[in-house]
């Protein structure tokens, strides 16, 4: 995921060192255009597993293990590790050597002529599209100062809500264009192969913003010198807190990844809709989405934070898990436009309680913890979240009869995960820390 270089962690401020912290918002921006470019990559194949599909001659249950375990494990099996460089090494050139694996993964899916290689392809762009978020947050959290990092974390959210709207749009459009006849000069590739490509590329030009972003001091450090094992018992002792916030927010993430990989196929198949228009129409949606979302999850997360109300950060999760409940029930809607308002319904709660749960960390755990935190997150988020949700839902349809079942398949695993996102944070928000951690 790899060479870093030795910590930079911060030692304790001097007499002399200033008191005064700022927000380096120019920093926040750069910051989410990496975010964005990684979550190009990381929905890029969504709006081509139909083409793909056909030529390869793959079946749902293969799509399924493409779109979730191939992503999933590697990310797995690193999270640990990757959380503990987060903590103690360069991180802005740990998110250089992430960025050139994913843009290796998306290249190699343009050429892959199997199930086995376009797996292993997808295996790389996930690993370093997924893996980049918790150490954009651990840098994020120390360009910012506590009292406006909800905000600061919005541009991130929006990043990272805006890169798979951009990869489903832009792969859509592409693909329509290169269907129609546009073709890249000396290359012999179908439709999909040339998005791919073109996005492999693209997300190489997207890292340049990457190389201005600094290594920022770290600050809000209880104990640098704290080995992994001490780190561990230290989140162990949060576990009445953590746990039930990392069951609430994978269980959001399980209903959203379903509705990545399978909402495209439901209007090809169900609705009679094009590949462009599918794409187009959940590109939209993730947009609007990646806009609403965050700006309210933020503010709201900010007002949490600020009052009076034990684990008030929290709320806003609440809320916007209730609503996903019955909003995962888009895939029965008959209509595309009653289809596309309960699916955004579904988009915004995702993005509020992704941001909120990432806000509640940077707030209410150590500096030195988040890595380690966030790593623990990205395994059960990886396996469970992204990796089991596709294969649930097409599992699912077989249980009911055969692909042609997708739908009910699809709108039962929301339905559910819902159910448990909700319980999660309101068990979370019963057991938050009484105060955040000092800054």
């Amino acid at each position: 995921m790899t060479s870093v270089t030795p910590s930079i962690t911060a030692a304790p401020s001097s007499p002399e060192a200033p008191t005064i912290r700022k927000t380096a918002w120019r920093a926040v921006l750069m910051l989410s255009l990496v975010v964005m470019a990684a979550g190009v990559v990381r929905l890029a194949f969504s709006p081509l597993q139909e083409a793909a599909k056909a030529e390869l001659n793959l079946s749902d249950y293969q799509i399924s293990l493409i779109q979730g375990i191939a992503a999933a494990l590697p990310v797995a099996l690193v999270a640990i590790p990757l959380g503990w460089l987060t903590d103690h090494s360069k991180r802005t050139r740990l998110m250089m050597i992430l960025g050139i694996i994913w843009t290796v993964g998306m290249v190699g899916t343009a050429f892959a002529q199997s199930f086995e290689q376009i797996f292993l392809a997808r295996m790389l762009a996930g690993l370093g599209a997924m893996s980049i978020v918790p150490v954009a947050i651990s840098v994020l959290s120390d360009l910012s100062v506590p009292e406006s990092r909800g905000r600061a974390m919005l541009f991130v959210s929006m990043g990272n809500t805006f890169g798979p709207a951009l990869a489903f749009v832009g792969g859509g459009a592409l693909v329509t264009a290169f269907a129609a006849g546009l073709d890249l000069p000396g290359l012999a590739l179908t439709p999909w192969r040339e998005t791919a490509l073109v996005i492999g590329l693209a997300s190489a030009v997207l890292l340049i913003p990457q190389m201005l972003v600094r290594e920022p001091v770290r600050h809000e450090v209880e104990n640098a010198g704290a080995s992994l094992k001490a780190m561990a018992r230290a989140l162990w002792a949060r576990r009445r807190f953590l746990l039930p916030l990392f069951v609430g927010q994978i269980s959001v993430i399980m209903a959203d990844a379903a509705a990545g990989v399978w909402a495209v196929p439901v209007l090809q198949r169900d609705l009679g809709q094009s590949v462009g228009q599918a794409a187009a129409l959940l590109g939209g949606l993730l947009l609007l989405a990646g806009i609403l979302g965050p700006v309210i999850g933020g503010f709201v997360a900010d007002r949490g934070h600020k009052s009076s109300v034990r684990g008030g950060i929290l709320i806003g999760a609440i809320v916007a898990s209730a609503i996903g409940v019955p909003a995962a029930l888009f895939p029965l809607v008959t209509g595309v436009p009653a289809f596309a308002v309960v699916l955004f319904l579904l988009l915004m709660a995702g993005s509020m309680t992704g941001l909120i749960t990432a806000t509640a960390i940077a707030v209410l755990v150590p500096n030195e913890e988040r890595g380690i935190c966030l790593g623990a997150f990205m395994i059960l988020g990886a396996l469970i979240g992204l990796g089991l949700s596709p294969m649930l839902v097409s599992l699912g349809s077989q249980a009911l009869g055969g692909e042609a079942h997708l739908a009910p398949a699809l709108a039962i695993v929301g339905v559910v995960t819902g159910l448990v996102s909700l319980a999660g944070f309101v068990l979370a928000m019963i057991n938050a820390p009484d105060r955040p951690v000092p800054a």
